[in-house]
């Protein structure tokens, strides 16, 4: 489980440019500023550049989603041009990142990130994500060298802040070797900055403005900038449905009032859901430590129905949950708070994923696909 305040100390100011200059930053690629004569545009029309293609296939450099089928044995596999994606490529000295001819254009990026999240991410999840991860970067790398802007850009970050926020519920409780999540956290930091700053200073409309400033905050909970980010909104965006919500459980972080937050946690989406999901299990446990202090008289009882209720957790996680946090329960069923005995519990003894209730009650029969491409 990721500690609740990690969010907050990534979260970028997204003030004018901010978003375009971290991500930059980030990937260590300069590029001269949007306007600028010498800024290249790509030309490339395929999703992996010609001479990118051949150089991979010659040093059997290709993934099993870009091989052509039926030569995946073979010694040397040949590449399928209509599969093969573009990889990422780290900055080195003499590296040319600016040849047209190897960049994509944004709708020839965005047709790769809508490939990449229909027709490989339906696989399981966990041994493609590295897959798409890598190829996401990619498609992020041209767009900062381009100055990228526009419908297509907002189009592609929003598939990607989904696709991470997804990945960071998702892959949890995987080894580091499958998934890091601070990796996973920073580019979506990045991603999420760079989509917020499209909205404040590119002409709209923004369909789908309420639900990323509400996965921003949701996700980034407890975090004064995202917070003051939202109060500086447009008032009718602001009064948005999903806003309100997503403020409505920060300020319930804020106070310490778990209960309350668990409570509205119930009204998220899917995927806000899944951006909350990293705050819950700290919710639930300071919800245990608040009712050791409150309920810690020698001859209180308190239903564990009731706090099974309150947790929203079923009697068997209940129990799970209050026996590593050194919360007694007795044999009829009633819990014995107490201030002395309530201990921080070991992370190896929290496994996330077995509190993921809350967001797998709504995932229901959604799709990968259906998720990422925000039609749900």
């Amino acid at each position: 489980m990721m500690h609740h305040n990690k969010g907050s100390r990534k979260w970028q100011n997204p003030g004018r440019g901010q978003g375009r200059s971290q991500s930059q930053m980030k990937e260590n690629v300069k590029t001269p500023q949007r306007g600028d004569n010498t800024v290249p545009r790509g030309v490339c029309q395929t999703m992996c550049p010609a001479r990118e293609l051949h150089k991979r296939e010659s040093q059997n450099r290709l993934h099993r989603f870009e091989m052509a089928v039926g030569t995946e044995k073979d010694r040397r596999p040949r590449a399928d041009p209509l599969r093969a994606v573009k990889e990422y490529s780290r900055p080195a000295a003499g590296k040319d990142f600016a040849n047209s001819a190897d960049l994509r254009p944004p709708a020839v990026l965005l047709k790769t990130v809508c490939y990449l999240i229909d027709e490989v991410a339906s696989f399981k999840f966990i041994s493609v994500y590295s897959f798409v991860f890598d190829r996401l970067r990619s498609v992020k790398q041209d767009m900062i060298i381009q100055r990228a802007h526009g419908p297509d850009c907002v189009a592609i970050l929003e598939r990607m802040v989904r696709f991470l926020i997804y990945a960071s519920h998702r892959l949890c409780d995987e080894p580091l070797q499958l998934f890091d999540p601070c990796i996973n956290d920073t580019h979506l930091q990045e991603n999420l900055s760079w989509l917020l700053d499209c909205y404040a200073n590119e002409t709209g409309p923004h369909p789908n403005q309420d639900e990323f400033q509400a996965l921003g905050l949701l996700y980034n909970l407890g975090s004064h900038r995202a917070m003051q980010h939202i109060m500086e909104l447009p008032a009718p965006l602001r009064r948005a449905p999903a806003i309100m919500l997503a403020i409505s459980i920060n300020r319930s972080f804020l106070e310490r009032n778990p209960v309350r937050l668990l409570r509205c946690a119930h009204r998220l989406s899917f995927l806000q859901a899944c951006a909350l999901h990293r705050h819950v299990t700290a919710s639930r446990k300071d919800l245990l430590l608040i009712y050791s202090h409150g309920y810690g008289s020698r001859n209180c009882r308190f239903p564990l129905d009731a706090l099974c209720k309150l947790l929203a957790l079923e009697k068997r996680l209940t129990s799970t949950l209050c026996q590593a946090c050194g919360v007694e329960i007795n044999a009829d069923e009633q819990v014995m708070f107490s201030k002395a005995s309530f201990s921080e519990p070991e992370q190896e003894k929290l496994c996330c994923s077995l509190y993921h209730n809350i967001v797998a009650e709504k995932e229901k029969d959604l799709t990968i696909s259906s998720i990422i491409n925000g039609r749900v």
